[in-house]
């Protein structure tokens, strides 16, 4: 019962991570798209 529980809790942290980086991927390559910065401001 305990592995099941821990197994679970393993896949929702792994789940929420690739949720964030899929969304982060994705702001990437439309600011990429657009010529953007991918946080907002400028380098130069």
């Amino acid at each position: 019962m305990q592995m099941t529980k821990l197994r679970i809790l393993i896949l929702i942290i792994i789940g929420i991570i690739a949720f964030i980086l899929g969304r982060l991927a994705v702001r990437a390559f439309l600011n990429f798209l657009v010529g953007g910065t991918l946080f907002g401001g400028n380098f130069l």
